[in-house]
């Protein structure tokens, strides 16, 4: 694949791309930016090696697949990218959107790929009408679900790290996407933000019943019970998982929300507390632990503020990715003890996509 991200270099919009070259690199031919061309990805990106940054899809003969590699505020293809993604359709590239504006619905890129033979993918397409019923869920499936105090905290990161964590710690367990991103990485999915209202509980309730074999799962959160704009797609979400056990994940040194600079965040005693309070509803749970995003900070600055946090808490700290996700698996192996739900003797499967 090509990654186009063009213009877009933040670790909050280009996070798309910026997972697919931490988890995919295998995959990934180059990265579409035109101001960064000549680059590599470690570079720009800080990670995916040698990748090399293109001003042109002709310097990729060998792709097939042209990826929006973005995730803006309200989910817009920018207006700028039309001649690339047309270029890619020429060439009959797929291309692959987890944007809500839909390729097909363009009424130029549906010609164009109707003429060239080429594939439109829009990953939040969806026709999800099920309503939750509770039937035939798994006692002994541990359900894990990552949450914030924000959007573009790290939910996903956190969620691929813990189940990949549990995997080598000798457990089976599963990272389930309910985003655009996440759905990339793993292969399958469902984009809960795209479901209709109604259907949103049926939609999580089926991703735990389709991944409960697994003797653990990790479901990727969305949004946050707090942000004024995707507080509705975090409680649909949480409601229809109904997880045992909750892991806080937050970026260090934000104040605000993410996109709405004039609202402070809360507390995260607060976060934990509310959270709590909202998944206890549906099922017993509780917050197990916290994930820093300690993105742009110092070593010694992170390990400080998990320090903190921890103590503030009462919780296992760490950054997923500086760290390592050991103290969130320790945590979620006594969770899974306490509460009963280890397996009985069987061949164990190591499967962190599901």
């Amino acid at each position: 694949m090509v990654i186009v991200t063009d213009g877009h270099r933040d670790t909050d919009t280009a996070k798309t791309a910026i997972c697919l070259l931490r988890y995919c690199a295998d995959e990934v031919v180059a990265v579409f930016d035109r101001q960064s061309a000549g680059k590599t990805c470690r570079e720009v990106f800080g990670v995916g090696g040698a990748i090399p940054l293109i001003g042109s899809l002709a310097e990729a003969p060998e792709a097939d697949t042209l990826v929006v590699g973005i995730a803006p505020p309200g989910g817009r293809i920018p207006p700028h990218w039309r001649p690339i993604i047309l270029e890619a359709i020429a060439r009959r590239m797929s291309v692959v959107s987890g944007l809500h504006d839909f390729l097909r619905d363009d009424a130029e890129y549906l010609r164009a790929a109707e003429r060239h033979g080429a594939r439109l993918v829009d990953l939040r397409d969806n026709d999800e009408r099920d309503v939750a019923r509770r039937e035939g869920i798994r006692r002994r499936c541990l359900r894990i679900h990552t949450i914030g105090n924000d959007c573009c905290c790290g939910k996903m990161v956190c969620g691929v790290e813990l189940a990949r964590g549990l995997g080598r710690a000798g457990v089976d367990a599963a990272f389930v996407a309910t985003g655009q991103t996440g759905i990339l990485v793993a292969g399958a999915g469902c984009p809960v933000d795209r479901v209709i209202a109604d259907f949103l509980g049926g939609a999580a309730e089926k991703l735990v019943l389709a991944n409960q074999h697994h003797d653990v799962i990790v479901v990727e959160g969305q949004g946050s019970l707090f942000h004024p704009r995707y507080s509705c797609v975090a409680l649909g979400l949480l409601h229809g998982v109904m997880p045992d056990g909750l892991v806080l994940c937050y970026t260090m040194g934000r104040r605000t929300f993410f996109g709405m600079e004039n609202i402070p965040l809360p507390s995260l005693e607060k976060v934990v507390e509310f959270y709590e309070s909202a998944a206890r509803v549906m099922h017993p749970c509780r917050v197990v632990g916290a994930a820093v995003n300690g993105d742009g900070f110092s070593d010694a600055a992170v390990a400080a503020e998990c320090d903190r946090v921890a103590s503030r808490l009462g919780l296992p700290a760490c950054d997923p990715l500086r760290h390592g996700p050991d103290k969130l698996v320790e945590a979620v192996v006594r969770l899974r003890r306490e509460l009963g739900k280890e397996s009985r003797v069987r061949p164990r499967r190591t499967n962190i996509y599901g």
